[in-house]
């Protein structure tokens, strides 16, 4: 049974002024992503800013979301890190208060061969036997690539890694690793301007930085496609092609914060070494806002 089916947002993490974490922001954010048909939460992944939360940061926003959606939707932690002995006590602590699955992205700075990658995951999978894992491959982020071959392996060896998120922007890759899984990975998009050709390849869904602004489209893409309305899913897409590049025309999640401040939801800051956006960046992200027809605060 897959974890989820349909849109996932890849969460931000609210933040006061003063760059504490935002709790009662954060439960007005899950509210509201409920309610707009977002399928499943993805908490302390690349968009919620994990890199620069504490650990202790990083457990207590896991916990917090998992208490406040109380099993409405499945809530996937991300508890990846570059050290395996870290990824492992977080994983251990995430699912020891009630995540539905993990998230976890190769390791970082360090990288680490493919065999190194097999022993990483294996040992991160061991050590929570019931919580399912989402391999997640981002090696413009990482400079550590998950081969096809490598994470059919993985998802074949191992009982509990059933899934990969895949943002490496390569549909060639994605659809060799999809030929040779035989139906033994499930498949996510990690790139919002790649939803339907991801879809196509036999993926279940999109884990998406988009939903955080746009929800029930996002959602309502996956679905449409599901159902057989290729056109209708197709034109959502493509209606969002230009709001998707604005959110990325500069560092996930500078753009998306900014625009959740420009619709009034006031989430806060970014850490640093994040900062703010270039004006340039910031007027072109409002035109792509109100073009796609969302009210600004």
């Amino acid at each position: 049974m897959a974890i989820f089916k349909g849109a996932a947002v890849a969460i931000v993490t609210p933040m006061h002024e003063d760059g504490k974490v935002n709790y009662e922001k954060l439960e007005e954010l899950l509210e509201y992503q409920i309610a707009n048909s977002t399928d499943a939460i993805v908490i302390c992944g690349t968009t919620g800013e994990s890199s620069t939360l504490t650990h202790g940061e990083h457990l207590q926003t896991i916990k917090f979301a998992i208490d406040k959606v109380a099993g409405r939707v499945p809530v996937i932690a991300g508890t990846g890190s570059n050290c395996t002995e870290t990824a492992v006590m977080m994983s251990q602590e995430a699912a020891s208060y009630g995540a539905d699955a993990l998230l976890i992205v190769t390791p970082y700075y360090n990288k680490a061969s493919q065999k190194g990658l097999i022993r990483h995951y294996t040992e991160i999978a061991n050590s929570v036997p019931e919580t399912p894992i989402i391999m997640y491959n981002v090696p413009s982020r990482t400079g550590c690539n998950i081969q096809p071959a490598t994470a059919v392996a993985l998802a074949r060896n191992v009982k509990n890694i059933v899934g990969i998120k895949a943002a490496s922007g390569d549909l060639s890759q994605i659809a060799k690793m999809m030929s040779m899984s035989d139906g033994a990975l499930e498949l996510y998009s990690g790139n919002d301007d790649q939803v339907l050709p991801i879809l196509s390849l036999g993926g279940l869904g999109v884990i998406s930085v988009l939903s955080n602004v746009a929800p029930k489209n996002t959602h309502d893409m996956v679905m449409k496609f599901m159902e057989g309305d290729l056109a209708g899913a197709a034109k959502l897409q493509l209606e969002a092609i230009s709001l998707i590049n604005a959110l990325f025309c500069e560092v996930n999640p500078i753009p998306v914060k900014t625009a959740l401040n420009l619709m009034g939801w006031k989430v806060g800051p970014t850490r640093m070494p994040l900062c703010e956006m270039e004006p340039e960046n910031e007027e072109r992200l409002k035109k792509a806002l109100v073009d796609y027809g969302i009210k600004l605060a």
